[in-house]
């Protein structure tokens, strides 16, 4: 089905491109457009408008039908579901609880070791 539509829908394309470079300029806006071509008068000018509405409105038919197709059978997910869990260490805080509680949980695992008081180097003699 799905093939099928775009099928359709590329073919609209090439038709939708191919109407709209047939209508007449009506500026001039480079002075490129104007003059004269297979297709004057008015009365094709009110037939390739129609036509560029009605395959602009196709167009947009199977655009939006594409994208429903697409999403059909997919089920709604969370970005954060996808996000692998992080690997703990055994220095790593448990999950859960906001930063506080996490760096608190370190503090307690951390051994306890006193610092060692500051003692200046003697002075070395030359």
């Amino acid at each position: 089905m799905q093939t099928v539509l775009i099928v359709i829908h590329l073919m609209v394309v090439i038709a939708l491109v191919a109407v709209i470079l047939l209508q007449r300029s009506e500026g001039g806006a480079l002075g490129i457009g104007g003059g004269g071509g297979f297709m004057t008068g008015r009365g094709q000018a009110n037939a390739l408008t129609r036509a560029t509405s009605i395959l602009g409105a196709i167009f947009f038919f199977t655009s939006i039908t594409l994208t429903v197709l697409a999403n059909w059978g997919r089920a709604p997910t969370s970005v954060l579901d996808r996000v692998a869990p992080p690997v703990s260490s055994p220095s790593a805080p448990a999950p859960g609880g906001n930063l506080l509680d996490q760096l608190q949980q370190l503090e307690r695992r951390a051994p306890a070791t006193p610092a060692a008081p500051a003692t200046p180097e003697p002075p070395r003699s030359q």
